[in-house]
C-alpha cells in the first residue's frame, strides 16, 4: 500500500462518498475507486461497505483507517519539523471550540499566533464537546477547546485555560427577578430555555433540577447562545448559561447566581494523545496555553465546580 491509497481512503470517509472525495482531491472519481480497490486487494479485506447512497467503513476499514491516519499525522509532523529547521514554521492547525469562550479571547490569541507564524494555516470551527471529541478521534481536529469533565478519557490530554461561572437568567419582570442567588427549587413550575438534550449544559440543568426534586420543562431549545439569552429576556423561560453569555450585549436580563453556588465550569485545551503533534500544532498549543486568560471566579468556601458529561 502507498500513501496515496491511504489518503484516498481517508478522503472518502471524511467526505462521505467517492464523488465528494474526488472533488476535494481534484482527481477523477474512477481514479479514487481504483485506488481503493487496489488497497482492498493488498490488505485482503473489504474496507468500505458501498450502497447507492452512501459508503461506510467495515470493521477492517476502521482498523486500517485508524492506523493510516496515525501514519499520515506522523508524516505531517515530520514535514513541519523539517520546515522549522529550514527557518520558518509551516503547517496547518485545525481547532474546534465551544461557543461560550468570552472570558478567553481566542480571536486575539489566534491573531497574535498568526503574526508570529504567518506560514501556519489556521482553521477554526465550533460545536458541543461531544462533536469536538469526535473530531479529535477522527483526526478532523488537532486541538479542541471545551469543558473538561472529570470522566474525560485519558486519550485526551488537557490543559486548563479558564473557569467560567454558570448562572441563571430571567427577564426583568420575572416574579423572581429580585432573588439572588436563585434556588433551583423555586423554579419547579417555570419553563426553561436551553441547548438541545444531548448538550452538556442541558445535562447540568437536568442534574440541578433533579437535585431540587423536579424534571425541568424545556419548551424552547436552540444551539445559538445569543438567541437562548434573548428567549429568556423576552420572558419565554429561565436560562442556565455561562456568565459571559448572560452579560453579553442584548435585551435586558437579570443575572442570578445559583443557590447553592457559585457554579463553576472548568474549560481547557484538549488534544488526542494518540496523534503526533506536528511542530505547528505544538507551537499553537503552547501559545494558546500561555495566552493571558481571565481570573477564575472564586468564592471561598462556597464554590461548586460542575462538569459536563463527555457527550458535550
Amino acid at each position: 500500500m502507498d500513501l496515496r491509497q491511504l489518503a484516498y481512503l481517508d478522503a472518502v470517509v471524511r467526505h462521505g462518498g467517492f464523488t465528494r472525495a474526488a472533488e476535494q482531491l481534484r482527481v477523477a472519481q474512477p481514479a479514487v475507486s481504483a485506488q481503493i480497490r487496489r488497497l482492498e486487494a493488498e490488505v485482503g479485506a473489504r474496507l468500505l461497505s458501498r450502497t447507492t447512497r452512501s459508503v461506510a467503513l467495515t470493521h477492517a476499514g476502521e482498523l486500517v483507517l485508524r492506523r493510516a491516519r496515525r501514519a499520515m499525522a506522523e508524516l505531517d509532523a515530520a514535514r513541519d519539523e523539517l520546515a522549522g529547521l529550514a527557518g520558518g514554521l509551516l503547517g496547518r492547525v485545525r481547532i474546534g471550540a465551544i461557543q461560550a469562550l468570552d472570558p478567553f479571547d481566542l480571536p486575539a490569541a489566534l491573531a497574535a499566533f498568526h503574526r508570529r507564524h504567518p506560514g501556519v494555516e489556521l482553521a477554526l470551527g465550533s460545536g458541543a464537546l461531544r462533536s469536538l471529541l469526535d473530531g479529535l478521534d477522527r483526526g478532523d481536529l488537532d486541538l479542541a477547546i471545551g469543558p473538561v469533565p472529570p470522566g474525560l478519557p485519558t486519550r485526551y490530554a488537557r490543559t486548563p485555560l479558564f473557569t467560567d461561572e454558570l448562572v441563571l437568567v430571567t427577564d426583568p419582570d420575572h416574579r423572581l427577578a429580585g432573588t439572588d442567588p436563585l434556588p433551583m427549587a423555586a423554579l419547579r413550575d417555570e419553563p426553561f430555555v436551553c441547548l438541545p438534550a444531548d448538550s452538556g449544559l442541558r445535562a447540568i440543568l437536568d442534574r440541578l433540577a433533579a437535585e431540587a426534586g423536579f424534571t425541568p420543562r424545556v419548551p424552547f431549545e436552540t444551539t445559538h447562545l445569543p438567541r437562548l439569552r434573548a428567549l429568556a429576556a423576552h420572558g419565554l423561560g429561565v436560562a442556565l448559561v455561562a456568565r459571559s453569555v448572560a452579560e453579553a450585549p442584548g435585551p435586558p436580563v437579570v443575572v442570578h447566581g445559583v443557590d447553592p453556588g457559585p457554579l463553576l465550569r472548568p474549560v481547557g485545551l484538549l488534544h488526542h494523545t494518540g496523534t503526533a503533534l506536528g511542530a505547528a500544532v505544538q507551537a499553537c498549543r503552547d501559545f494558546l496555553a500561555a495566552w493571558p486568560g481571565p481570573q477564575d471566579p472564586t468564592s471561598p468556601g462556597a464554590a461548586r465546580v460542575v462538569h459536563d458529561p463527555a457527550h458535550g
